[in-house]
């Protein structure tokens, strides 16, 4: 095989493996990472973490888990030898993924994509690449609480994409099959891979669909505190704000690293939920509404050392995210005060434990307002017996799982759920979603 690589290619291959021998020969000895389940006494041994591609963003003396958004891990696109080994690796894990042996068809594609990485310094993906790709980032997401789905994730190219409107009218697909009339669908929409780091297609928008933040003259925010910033840029670049608590804000897509343009989503795919609570008639009166379909926008996907900027995903909420997070945090609609008081609570004292009543009356109106339209949901205690399952199925599949265990335990009873318990490591695999 190494003649048909090239003696050129063969030589930059060679030095990699001694760059990356010499690494692990000057690092100790790999230890063994057990974790426990308090609940139930179990413990298992992680050994998927030996396959970590690179540390997280903790440093030697500082443990940083509990940043929000951690820094970008990402870089400029790697050197071509460094390209062909994480090309390799991925085509290896890929065969792999097959139940019968493959190896003519494994060792063609190997010295296809190296050939193509010495004559252009980049390589292509096949489709089934991609989607194997797309769906391997997914379940090695350590803050994704959902992933026991990872294998029905539907996978929309889009590499085909020249302009912001071809982009446009991905999205707007995207939007119709993650919709469905309700019963909601996990994809995953993936534009042309970063080449020299000048010509990027990205999505501005953290998500697809956000609500608008519009802070007045005299200080107050109407609307979504979380994206006053992005509306102004939105209205900078021509959109008309109209000054509303949930307006929707416009796309802003730039394709081949040219100027962004603006675009306003279709009526027909702006799917909402208005919130009532199945006891309280007043509480519709709050008029208060979230769109149904969480499509995060703004990370990078990496497969086999290809960085595809602009990779808009989606799975369904889990009642918490907007019940708990998007209504009631402080800096973003801050409603629970304001329920509290309608509920004739005492707000004045904490020890009267107002604050978690009314949290969760909010989070009881979420759920019950989404199941009445029929629009997927689920609840925090669902998704972590599900996640749990999950975890428990691949440590028999791949002796691990990356999970984030400060991310993971929801933002409310914490400890009524099995996932509080659960001693969990977090680490980077590759395919895997960055921040950017």
């Amino acid at each position: 095989m190494g003649k048909k690589l090239g003696q050129s290619k063969g030589k930059e291959l060679q030095q990699a493996r001694q760059n990356k021998n010499a690494a692990n020969s000057s690092s100790p000895c790999p230890v063994e990472l057990h974790v426990c389940n308090l609940q139930n006494g179990s413990r298992y041994q992680d050994t998927l973490y030996h396959k970590a591609v690179k540390g997280l963003c903790c440093k030697p003396k500082v443990c940083e888990a509990s940043i929000m958004n951690a820094k970008s891990l990402t870089r400029s696109p790697p050197a071509s030898h460094e390209l062909l080994m994480q090309a390799i690796d991925f085509i290896n894990q890929y065969y792999k993924s097959f139940k019968s042996s493959k190896i003519d068809e494994h060792l063609a594609r190997v010295n296809e994509v190296a050939q193509e990485i010495d004559v252009t310094g980049s390589y292509q993906l096949t489709t089934e690449e991609l989607v194997f790709g797309a769906k391997q980032a997914w379940r090695n997401a350590p803050r994704c609480i959902g992933r026991i789905q990872w294998s029905n994730l539907q996978v929309l190219d889009a590499r085909k994409s020249r302009t912001t409107e071809d982009m446009f009218q991905f999205l707007c697909a995207h939007l119709e099959f993650a919709l469905n009339g309700g019963n909601l669908r996990s994809a995953i929409t993936v534009f042309p891979q970063r080449t020299d780091g000048q010509h990027d297609f990205r999505v501005w928008n953290s998500q697809l669909i956000r609500y608008a933040g519009y802070q007045m003259e005299d200080g107050h925010i109407i609307g979504d505190p979380a994206n006053v910033e992005f509306t102004k840029i939105c209205v900078q670049l021509g959109w008309t704000p109209k000054y509303g608590s949930f307006d929707v804000l416009p796309l802003i897509l730039q394709a081949n690293g040219e100027d962004p343009e603006l675009y306003g989503i279709p009526a027909e795919l702006i799917m909402e939920v208005e919130i009532e609570h199945p006891m309280y008639e007043w509480f519709k009166d709050l008029n208060l509404r979230w769109y149904a379909v969480p499509v995060v926008s703004n990370m990078l996907l990496e497969i086999g050392g290809l960085e595809f900027t602009a990779c808009p995903f989606n799975g369904w909420y889990m009642g918490t995210e907007i019940g708990v997070r998007d209504f009631c945090d402080p800096q973003r609609y801050n409603i629970l005060e304001k329920v509290g008081r309608c509920m004739g609570l005492d707000t004045h004292k904490l020890s009267s434990l107002w604050k978690d009543e009314a949290l969760v009356a909010i989070n009881v109106a979420v759920i019950h307002s989404f199941q009445k339209n029929k629009v997927t949901i689920t609840d925090h205690h669902s998704a972590t017996e599900s996640f749990m399952r999950h975890m428990e199925t691949e440590l028999c599949l791949r002796g691990g799982c990356p999970a984030d265990w400060v991310w993971l335990v929801p933002p409310m009873s914490g400890s009524l759920t099995p996932v509080f318990h659960q001693e969990m490591i977090s680490y980077i695999l590759s395919p895997f979603f960055y921040y950017q």
